[in-house]
């Protein structure tokens, strides 16, 4: 784990300790949360895992549900966040559940708990990926540097050969290779994926079909009553780093094809990756002028009245892979803590 997160760690031992999040939420005009979440997986995390930050375990979730529902929090879809937001007096606080990409362990693992629990939630589908022709490039090149003792990094047209035998070694190639594939254009980033798959062996079609849901599973789990679909975008393509009319094809012709699918169109749109670099006023204003009635980043924070006024720039906070501690929970559930840290990070 970096020192980020373990300072991120001992700064939520130190709030649970002191029992802060009980008081802050007593104090705070904050009216809910958004909980974004992406894998729900039963088996521990390899050492070499920089992707653990997006699973998290069943019994994780379940105790999740049953913490807030302790905390006196209601489970909410997002139409009836939004109602709850527009209010002229807050309500009862709530959260919202939400899940990003449509992975087959969502259907295995998570759609039973949700049942159980009559727990609603949100759906967001990129449709590439449902076809079978997304690119998990971050998965990739996870597994990829996984099984490899050395492998060769390109930039400006030179290549190095950086060992990658210990969990460190590979560590330090993933984030390089990470960084660079975030600070290229999509086009040139869709390149060098797929050049450094071929170069290994990997297949992204093949990764892609066994890790999220093909058309007959998303129908299967999307017919449930408690899931709401929204759009992902096609090819879940970083939107802040395509022209305009380019962005806009993206979540237009996402909503087409789920509006084809399930004979409704979706009105709830999820950015990919979702932070400052991700998505910013252009995108939101993109949604807006779309007719989505919500829009949700990654940026963290709680939810407030403000937040009637400008549903196409949510915040939603992460329940983090890498802090699975049932205790950790009832800071995960205090929006005011997030808002304070997106203030210090943003």
């Amino acid at each position: 784990m970096s020192m980020k997160y373990t300072a991120i760690r001992a700064m939520f031992e130190a709030m649970w300790l002191s029992r802060l999040p009980h008081l802050i939420r007593s104090l705070s005009s904050s009216r809910g949360v958004i909980f974004t979440l992406h894998r729900v997986l039963p088996d521990e995390p390899a050492d070499f895992s920089p992707n653990a930050i997006l699973q998290v375990q069943p019994d994780f979730l379940d105790y999740v549900i049953e913490r807030v529902r302790d905390l006196d929090l209601d489970i909410v879809s997002l139409d009836e966040a939004l109602e709850r937001l527009a209010a002229p007096k807050p309500g009862k606080r709530f959260v919202v559940l939400t899940f990003d990409d449509a992975y087959k362990d969502n259907l295995r693992h998570a759609l039973p708990i949700l049942r159980r629990h009559e727990a609603p939630f949100t759906l967001y589908v990129p449709t590439a990926m449902v076809d079978g022709v997304g690119e998990l490039w971050w998965q990739a090149i996870e597994d990829i540097i996984a099984r490899q003792e050395a492998i060769a990094l390109t930039s400006g047209g030179e290549t190095d050969y950086v060992d990658t035998l210990t969990t460190s070694e590979k560590a330090e190639a993933f984030n390089a290779l990470y960084w660079q594939m975030r600070n290229m254009p999509e086009a040139e980033r869709v390149k060098l994926v797929r050049s450094f798959a071929t170069s290994y062996g990997y297949d992204l079609d093949k990764q892609c079909r066994e890790l999220i849901m093909d058309w007959q599973e998303l129908r299967l789990f999307a017919g449930d009553p408690l899931c709401t679909i929204g759009a992902h975008t096609v090819h879940h393509y970083e939107l802040a780093k395509l022209p305009l009319e380019k962005a806009r094809n993206e979540i237009v012709q996402s909503a087409d094809i789920l509006m084809a699918q399930f004979g409704q169109r979706p009105i709830h749109l999820s950015y990919p990756l979702g932070g400052p670099l991700s998505a910013g006023q252009r995108e939101f204003d993109l949604a807006q002028e779309l007719g989505f009635r919500s829009a949700v980043t990654t940026r963290p924070g709680g939810l407030y009245a403000r937040h009637a006024k400008t549903p196409h720039a949510l915040p939603r906070i992460s329940l983090n892979g890498y802090f699975q501690s049932r205790r950790y929970v009832d800071v995960f559930a205090t929006g005011a803590i997030f808002s304070a840290i997106g203030r210090l990070t943003g």
